[in-house]
């Protein structure tokens, strides 16, 4: 007989098996081609042609649509469509904002509940960071940054702080995107800064954590900052 307890499911125990609808699926490569500039600031959607891009009906791509809508990502026009959100410097405070009250609680969590898993999955991701930034890949090095923080807040085990999360990571990315060619961050001050995450973390320090997480949101919002009047 199958085990119920569907918390500490036994080792050989058939699960649900996780299907994404269409929707979903394309809701997700939206998503990826707002983070990465594909899909540029401003810019409007064309339905028509999107769904030949992704071969998809226009049903599923709708409702991919509406998702990004709700998630703050497009923003809908009256007898106009949709078109990709623009953000400016007040815009990049309330996300950085956002993000910081998001990550704050996820570390909460961690220290008090997840600390061996997390110090496992974060050593991991650092360490593509340091990978990233030893090849100069600056576009690697975004990825490993936004899986670090990506990581972080999924190893706190609230799927609630994981949806905000989401949206936050991709408004950030979208900025970085914007100001590839004028934000310059110390690559080995960036690495430093997840490394010192992670000790605290291992440290079992809340109140050391809690002060880095913050230092580490107002110097990456200070050097959006100085970048975008550089722009």
């Amino acid at each position: 007989m199958l085990g119920t307890d569907e918390q500490n499911p036994q080792p050989g125990e058939l699960e649900p098996v996780q299907r994404k609808s269409t929707a979903a699926i394309v809701a997700d490569q939206l998503r990826a081609a707002i983070m990465y500039g594909s899909l540029q600031p401003g810019s409007q959607l064309g339905e028509a042609e999107l769904a030949a891009r992704l071969g998809v009906s226009r049903g599923p791509l709708r409702e991919a649509m509406q998702r990004l809508v709700a998630e703050g990502l497009l923003r809908s026009e009256p007898h106009r469509g949709l078109f990709v959100m623009t953000l400016d410097a007040a815009d990049v405070h309330d996300i950085y904002l956002a993000r910081l009250a998001v990550e704050r609680a996820a570390c909460e969590q961690i220290v008090r509940h997840h600390r061996v898993e997390a110090v496992a999955e974060l050593t991991a991701a650092q360490s593509r960071m340091v990978a990233a930034a030893g090849k100069g890949d600056s576009i690697e090095l975004a990825d490993a940054d936004q899986e670090f923080h990506e990581t972080l807040v999924r190893v706190s085990g609230s799927p609630r702080l994981q949806r905000m999360a989401q949206t936050l990571l991709v408004e950030k990315r979208m900025c970085l995107t914007a100001l590839q060619d004028k934000y310059h961050a110390d690559v080995q001050a960036l690495v430093d800064e997840h490394k010192g995450l992670v000790d605290a973390i291992e440290a079992g320090d809340e109140q050391l954590l809690l002060g880095r997480l913050t230092e580490h949101m107002n110097d990456a919002l200070d050097r959006l900052n100085g970048s975008m009047m550089a722009s």
